[in-house]
């Protein structure tokens, strides 16, 4: 894999996410709404500390130049400052972005553990009782939302059977062994809700793309060589139908992001997602334009991490 080649596909993330960063403090700035709307209702403050308040901010200057002002506060690492919570956005951001990864990422590995073989059996068994009610199970599974299945897993494993905690909670008093189990608990129905979901998906494509695979004429000659139908499987057929669901992972992640803002939301979890709506609810306009463009920043870096799965995948694909 050339060098130069990971190096031109990252200065063409520049103009993307300047695009996006243009568009995202666009909208922001012209949408309704007043962070020192609350103060302007308060008789105690005088009507000139809140002007002076907008004017320390900038929110009186024409919004190409408060852009340029974040943007260049953004190269240098400055995020701004939280209207709400009265701190760093930067420090704000970097205390919930963790735990939110962390579920995200539990999530997709569970969704590719689940859609990978259930797909690849569908997929070399068509419309056997197996594949009949894979189709039948993944249809129901992307046709559920998240904030529906992530409610009927609290009714039946928190409230009904008192298996697992509905409330995440960051401040465990336990230590070592015990701590992580813990955390292991309350994680398995915020993971399972966006897992499922996504691997429901998952798994109607990874059984078209094998059985697109499994016609070709390379299979079809392992196949006559005498070589296992495992061995045809795993080699021949499992690595080549990969390549089009690892695009279809990095293409869903917006949706992913979209769906751990809901179950975050149900399961109390303190990450990204209720940051972003509280922050929504306050018109905190710089911690929701530094989430939002992390999103995008993780999109854009996901995609390219998609492109360079490809020549491990399939090696007649080449990079120059």
């Amino acid at each position: 894999m050339s060098r130069a080649y990971i190096m031109r596909r990252l200065m063409m993330t520049i103009p993307s996410l300047l695009g996006i960063s243009i568009i995202i403090y666009a909208i922001l700035a012209l949408a309704p709404g007043d962070p020192f709307g609350q103060l302007l209702t308060n008789p105690n403050v005088p009507p000139a500390v809140v002007a002076q308040l907008r004017r320390s901010f900038g929110l009186d200057d024409p919004i190409w130049l408060r852009y340029l002002h974040w943007l260049f506060a953004m190269l240098h690492g400055e995020w701004g400052f939280s209207f709400a919570s009265r701190i760093n956005v930067a420090t704000l951001i970097f205390q919930r972005l963790p735990l939110t990864l962390a579920i995200l990422g539990a999530a997709e590995v569970l969704a590719v553990l689940v859609a990978v073989p259930v797909g690849v059996l569908a997929g070399t068994r068509p419309y056997s009782l197996f594949d009949k009610l894979a189709n039948t199970f993944a249809f129901i599974g992307f046709s559920l939302p998240t904030f529906f299945t992530g409610l009927v897993l609290i009714l039946v494993f928190s409230i009904r059977l008192h298996w697992l905690p509905f409330v995440f909670r960051t401040g465990l008093s336990a230590k070592g062994l015990d701590w992580l189990w813990q955390n292991i608990l309350q994680s398995i129905m915020p993971v399972t809700v966006l897992g499922l979901f996504q691997g429901a998906a998952l798994v109607r494509y990874v059984r078209a793309s094998v059985l697109d695979v499994v016609k070709l004429d390379y299979v079809t000659t392992a196949r006559s060589k005498g070589i296992g139908e495992r061995k045809v499987i795993t080699r021949h057929v499992v690595r080549n139908a990969l390549i089009p669901v690892v695009t279809l992972v990095a293409v869903q992640l917006p949706i992913v992001f979209g769906g751990a803002i809901i179950t975050e939301q149900i399961f109390r979890i303190p990450g990204m997602g209720s940051l972003l709506i509280s922050s929504i609810l306050s018109d905190d306009t710089p911690v929701v334009m530094a989430i939002t463009f992390v999103y995008a920043v993780l999109v854009i870096l996901f995609n390219l991490i998609a492109d360079l799965l490809y020549a491990w995948l399939d090696p007649r694909i080449s990079y120059r």
